[in-house]
């Protein structure tokens, strides 16, 4: 499991659960919200390692039998909240896994801990019940809501709750520890750290995806000669994207991040700055090409095409219509 001194970035964060279990000052009831691979389950998981640590925190030990528990997940006093609808935490699993659980003491540790992941799932019947435990906990008792989604959750529920925000990481510190402890090299370091954007998870699940390198290939492919296609050519492009319409919103940033280098560069003329160095002939050339009006146009295009993709406007539609927008700039 490691411990806090393992975790990139949110200092913050780890300097208030150091010192609520140091002081004994531990709430009943937390919410961590950040986005999906900001660190929220870890930084959980190591709150309530370090709460039901015999040695007594403000780090847990990971030595004890408490903690080699916690680190297999079979702690008996850690209870992570499951859901059978795939999209729903109903108000029968919060009564049947929180509530009537909660009266039961502890088996061993000093808290009985309740960690529920997605809590903005929590229908608004499943939520109102949580409440009136949260209201009137037993003193063992302390929940952690973590969720991507804080405003999803009713107003008396955050009220009730210590509010966690996980803050993105700096770059440097994700760039470091993909190329330090994962051994990433220099070039696949900055392009998952560029797009990433400051999560640490999602740096980590590209510098591992070998799909990531597939549809970076594909966009580079496209960006390289799409002056030169037909329209023909564009639609057959369009059904290969399809393919990846899972990931088409990595696919989008690809392009966005391959635009704002030669943005960059066209106004600096500096490679440095560049995240696709190994394209630099490519970029100059668009550089070249493009004004700043036309590159300006494109990066709207693409916040417009995610925004139409994630409100169910017909794919190949807007796919094409960003294209077209993207060679006629």
């Amino acid at each position: 499991m490691g411990s806090f001194k393992d975790v990139v970035g949110h200092k913050d964060i780890i300097n208030y659960i150091r010192n609520a279990v140091k002081e004994n000052k531990v709430s009943h009831a937390y919410i961590l919200n950040g986005e999906r691979g900001s660190g929220k389950k870890m930084l959980a998981t190591l709150f309530a390692t370090t709460l039901q640590c015999e040695k007594g925190g403000p780090d847990p030990c990971n030595v004890c039998h408490s903690c080699i528990q916690a680190e297999s997940g079979n702690h008996p006093d850690i209870i992570r909240v499951q859901h059978e609808k795939p999209n729903t935490i109903s108000v029968e699993d919060i009564r049947t896994q929180v509530n009537n659980d909660i009266l039961i003491k502890p088996y061993q540790g000093p808290y009985k801990i309740y960690i529920i992941s997605e809590a903005d799932l929590m229908t608004p019947q499943a939520q109102n019940a949580l409440l009136k435990t949260i209201e009137e906990p037993p003193e063992y008792a302390v929940i952690f809501l973590l969720t991507e989604n804080a405003e999803a959750l009713l107003p008396t529920i955050t009220s009730r709750c210590v509010m966690l925000k996980l803050r993105n990481i700096k770059d440097a510190l994700i760039k470091k520890y993909l190329m330090e402890t994962m051994h990433v090299p220099d070039y696949k370091a900055d392009m998952c750290t560029a797009f990433a954007q400051g999560n640490m998870g999602r740096a980590i699940m590209l510098a591992t995806s070998e799909h990531f390198n597939e549809i970076r290939e594909e966009a580079v492919q496209l960006l390289k000669y799409i002056d030169d296609m037909e329209l023909s050519e564009i639609v057959k492009a369009i059904k290969r994207v399809g393919a990846y319409k899972l990931e088409i919103n990595d696919y989008l940033d690809i392009i966005m991040i391959w635009y704002r280098d030669v943005l960059i560069y066209k106004a600096t003329k500096d490679m440095d700055r560049v995240v696709f160095r190994d394209q630099m002939q490519y970029i100059k050339e668009r550089a070249r090409k493009s004004s700043y009006e036309g590159i300006e146009t494109i990066l709207k295009s693409l916040e417009k095409a995610k925004a139409r993709l994630k409100a169910n406007v017909n794919f190949d539609l807007v796919m094409e219509l960003l294209l077209l927008t993207i060679k006629e700039n």
